[in-house]
């Protein structure tokens, strides 16, 4: 039997990409087919590289040829991404997305959080960049061991000088607190504050970047209203711990980006702090703090739940020594952030998809 190529595409029509409600082939994922005898082979272009789906999509596509072509067909699919983007993209034209890590409160893990998931998303080969927008207590310099590095400059065409994000682990970084006295408070009032933060966005030579993360200050103050309505956000990632007294302030904080005005999609909440698991009882969860209450407030909000981040002393001993725990492919914690990467990486790609649908 002969395999054509209108016959691998019609079978390939049936599979449908879950999270964007189409087939691969109306989707234009399929690129690249070639036959060769009973040899089918083709690129699966995916929106993320950190799709959470990809192998249950390889393998509905070689089943849907087996089943509806050929069942002696050999199929070999080459797996690669192009991340999309928001359409109201202008600005930042290199940058294709750009994710905020906020909570209404302090000390909850959220700069933990953000360069976890940093370097979770950078670990499926995307292009990374993290920027340390809590001006009052930065601490993704410390947590990725380099504090007293000072960034350089670069010179444009135009002769503005831009500056030159520090690279470490693969993920360009920018932070306040490479600019500033460690030892030192940053007495700064709110609109010169703001304007600060605004220069790492737009001031920068960030290069091509497929997600820009950007760990905000605690509350819900000038800087998240200066980011939110000065850039394209692609969506928000909301850090909680269990106590009813953070998460009436991350309720508030959640409901911010739902304002009118400022309406930036929530990407999901991540509960962090959720549970201790002693070594010598590795099967047990003490819910210390509660239990449920960021899967209680995602399901309040109609927002995903993107999971639960247990107490480990290993997580702040990695950040302390500048070595972000989703390093470490060996760590259970790491293959967490990395299943909390490709769910928030999913929700983006989800978001872009209905705009551009709308």
């Amino acid at each position: 039997m002969i395999i054509t190529p209108e016959q691998v595409l019609t079978a390939l029509s049936h599979v449908e990409d879950p999270d964007l409600k189409r087939d691969l082939v109306s989707l234009n994922m399929i690129k690249n087919l070639k036959i060769d005898g009973p040899h089918v082979s083709f690129t699966l272009e995916l929106t993320t590289p950190a799709c959470p789906m990809k192998d249950m999509l390889t393998n509905a596509c070689t089943n849907a040829i087996k089943h509806l072509v050929n069942n002696q067909a050999q199929v070999s699919i080459e797996v690669t991404s192009r991340v999309t983007r928001p359409l109201d993209s202008s600005q930042l034209k290199d940058i294709k997305n750009i994710v905020l890590v906020s909570s209404g409160k302090g000390g909850v893990g959220k700069s933990t959080v953000s360069s976890n998931l940093a370097v979770a998303l950078a670990a499926t080969g995307a292009k990374v960049g993290l920027i340390d927008a809590d001006i009052y207590g930065p601490s993704i310099p410390t947590m990725f061991g380099v504090t007293g590095i000072k960034p350089g400059a670069t010179e444009t065409t135009g002769g503005k000088a831009l500056i030159t994000p520090v690279e470490k682990y693969g993920i360009k970084l920018l932070s306040l607190g490479f600019f500033a006295d460690p030892d030192q408070p940053v007495p700064w009032r709110g609109p010169m504050a703001s304007n600060a933060v605004k220069q790492l966005f737009s001031e920068a030579d960030w290069g091509q970047l497929d997600y820009l993360v950007v760990d905000l200050p605690p509350g819900t103050g000038d800087i998240h209203i200066t980011i939110a309505q000065s850039f394209p956000i692609a969506g928000a990632v909301i850090v909680t711990t269990p106590q009813q007294v953070a998460l009436a302030d991350t309720r508030k904080g959640l409901g911010m980006f739902m304002m009118q005005g400022i309406n930036i999609p929530v990407l999901g909440v991540i509960e962090n702090m959720s549970y201790f698991t002693p070594a010598e009882l590795p099967e047990n969860k003490y819910y210390l703090f509660g239990k449920d209450g960021g899967k209680t407030l995602a399901e309040s909000f109609r927002v995903p739940f993107l999971g639960e981040i247990p107490i480990l002393q290993s997580v702040s001993e990695a950040g302390d020594q500048g070595k972000p725990i989703a390093l470490n492919n060996e760590d259970l914690l790491a293959k967490t952030f990395s299943v909390i990467a490709g769910k928030v990486a999913q929700q983006v790609a989800i978001n872009n998809a209905q705009k551009v649908n709308s």
